[in-house]
């Protein structure tokens, strides 16, 4: 606990209700944190009061801070700014920073006599540049989309030094190259098909097959069909690469595409930035989550924006920010024209958002470990069910029984989103005497339950699981909730509803059902959850009563009784193992006579 709170509450609490700017400052006056405020006085209290519910990074930075100062503004608006700029001049260790893990890239335009097209990451070497881009992705694939559809070399030739030595390569003969090689095309032409290239690259397909067609159709009317000829070859190539590829899309003309995925105590930002109609760049960001009072999207959106010179017309998101209000006069002052934050419901720009927040989703996979359809799966499950943060250590129990006999559950755990072998754990029924599903589930769950309250049984047992799934409906959880509450846990529970196929339909509550339907990530996964459950639940329950049958024939045998039987069934398991075993094993594991273990041996081998 930090000893300055007694301090920092009092002086809080003559603190002004105004708008304005707070600087959390440590022992050596250094600034670790800034925040803006509505209401100075509520903003600034909630880091101070008794009994906080922060998250680990905002209480670490409570916990060192020896004062702050204050800036009063004027607007929300005006503190917005002022944030802002305060955390580009000092870069808090606490503040969000905006960071990726790349560097940028630039397209460049050799000056050669026959200039090439290529990727760099500095501009270094003479030429002319276009970028800078933060995607290194977007950058190699408008470039080697260029080079393919202008059929421009990209070997390590020198021309005109190397004209005429040796054969064309592959490219040309697949099409590829124009062959510059053979020394059959005039400088004028190639430097033609770069310039076209460029074009190509800066603006996209439609002014490049409007400024082609032109020229083809110049060079038809004076009978120079080879150059018409090579220009409609072209057109049909350019107008192949549009249809094919994401990059260009008519669903937007100068918009930015955010898409947010979270990982645990990680929030990853995509943004696909389109101009005229072109992907023209991509940015990935990882970003630590903050105090669960702040919202990732505004605080991510103010701090990208307020350096950035190329605003679209609009920004397509999620949802709309905390201060949507002042980004978007943040956005609008700063470009000087209209901007609009835009939440798709439908259509081709609810696919781009898809499209962005998949990039964040396999971004966060690469850096966790994990593959993009099971971030997004718990992403979706956790957004679904009204979690905080998505579930990581998830645990879904099943009962199974055959009439009354043989009642067991099985449970399963599922970590990150994968299957968790060696935590799964079976369990016998004990107290439910006949058929009760409910019953059995409310017997099964405390058991198991206990293990968390009194810390007790092996690692898995006494970890405590950030949701539970019941193979079952509102029934089922209503089973089990009162355990919950009884012992003191706070653990999100739920129901697995199944249709009349036996296929995963819905998520219950206590009282109503939740539809995942429209949610194909979360869908597959508690789909496979409830899938797993269910057959590990059945297996045991086989298991079961078949030792029950195997119980009940050596039961046959004069003197072999339950404990006996049950002896031989615990050392060889399986009705193979106990026809292989000799009389002599059968006397010595079940405590018999040798004659009595020749009857037994007789029974074995008729079972």
């Amino acid at each position: 606990m930090n000893p300055r709170l007694p301090y920092l509450r009092e002086k809080t609490a003559k603190l002004t209700s105004s708008p304005g700017v707070y600087i959390m400052k440590n022992r050596e006056s250094t600034i670790i944190y800034i925040g803006k405020a509505k209401n100075l006085h509520n903003r600034v209290s909630s880091y101070f009061r008794e009994n906080p519910d922060h998250l680990p990074k905002v209480a670490a930075m409570v916990l060192n801070v020896f004062d702050y100062d204050f800036i009063v503004t004027d607007s929300e608006y005006e503190a917005l700014l002022l944030e802002c700029s305060l955390i580009k001049q000092h870069k808090p260790k606490y503040n969000i920073l905006l960071k990726d893990d790349k560097g940028y890239h630039y397209i460049r335009i050799s000056d050669d006599d026959y200039p090439r097209i290529t990727t760099e990451k500095n501009t270094l070497q003479s030429g002319r540049y276009l970028g800078p881009y933060t995607s290194g992705f977007i950058t190699k694939q408008a470039v080697n989309e260029a080079n393919r559809v202008f059929m421009l070399p990209t070997c390590h030739k020198k021309f005109p030094q190397d004209f005429g030595k040796g054969r064309p390569c592959l490219n040309y003969h697949i099409k590829t190259c124009m062959g510059l090689c053979r020394g059959r095309i005039s400088q004028k032409n190639y430097c033609a098909a770069v310039a076209q290239a460029i074009e190509f690259i800066k603006n996209g397909s439609a002014d490049s097959v409007e400024r082609m067609e032109q020229e083809m159709n110049d060079a038809a009317e004076r009978l120079d069909f080879e150059k018409a000829a090579m220009l409609r070859d072209r057109i049909i190539a350019v107008k192949k690469a549009s249809e094919k590829q994401k990059i260009i899309n008519n669903c937007v003309d100068s918009a930015d595409i955010i898409g947010i995925a979270e990982f645990y105590d990680g929030v990853y930002v995509s943004v696909l930035m389109y101009r005229e109609s072109r992907l023209y760049d991509k940015a990935v960001f990882e970003l630590e989550k903050t105090d669960s009072g702040e919202d990732i999207l505004s605080l991510f959106m103010m701090q990208f924006y307020y350096t950035k010179n190329d605003i679209p017309k609009s920004v397509i998101i999620d949802h709309l920010p905390e201060d949507s209000e002042l980004i978007t006069e943040l956005l609008e002052n700063r470009s000087g024209h209209k901007v609009k934050l835009h939440v798709p419901q439908k259509g081709g720009q609810l696919d781009l958002l898809r499209l962005a927040r998949n990039n964040s989703a396999e971004y966060a996979a690469l850096k966790n470990n994990r593959t993009g359809k099971e971030v997004l799966a718990l992403e979706e499950l956790a957004r679904s069910l009204g979690l905080k943060k998505p579930p990581r250590y998830i645990e879904a129990y099943d009962i199974s029984n055959l009439s009354s006999e043989s009642m067991v559950a099985g449970m399963i755990v599922f970590e990150d989103g994968r299957p968790l072998k060696k935590a799964y754990k079976r369990f016998t029924v004990k107290e439910e005497e006949l058929q009760n599903d409910y019953g059995s589930m409310h017997e099964v769950l405390k058991r198991r339950l206990l293990h968390i309250v009194n810390q007790d049984g092996d690692e898995f047992f006494s970890r405590t699981p950030d949701l539970i799934l019941l193979d079952g409906g509102k029934g089922h959880v209503n089973a089990v909730a009162p355990i919950l509450r009884e012992l003191g846990l706070n653990i999100p529970l739920f129901g697995m509803v199944k249709d009349n196929k036996h296929r995963t339909r819905a998520i219950a509550t206590g009282g109503m059902e939740i539809q995942i339907n429209n949610l194909k990530s979360a869908f597959n996964l508690v789909t496979r959850i409830q899938d797993e459950v269910h057959r590990f639940s059945v297996s045991y329950m086989h298991s079961k009563h078949k030792k029950k049958t195997y119980s009940s024939e050596l039961l046959t045998v004069k003197g072999i009784g339950e404990k006996k039987a049950a002896k031989l069934l615990t050392k060889f398991k399986t009705k193979a193992n106990l026809r292989s075993a000799s009389p002599e094993e059968l006397a010595v594991t079940a405590g018999v006579s040798l004659d009595t273990a020749k009857e037994l041996w007789k029974v074995i081998q008729n079972m």
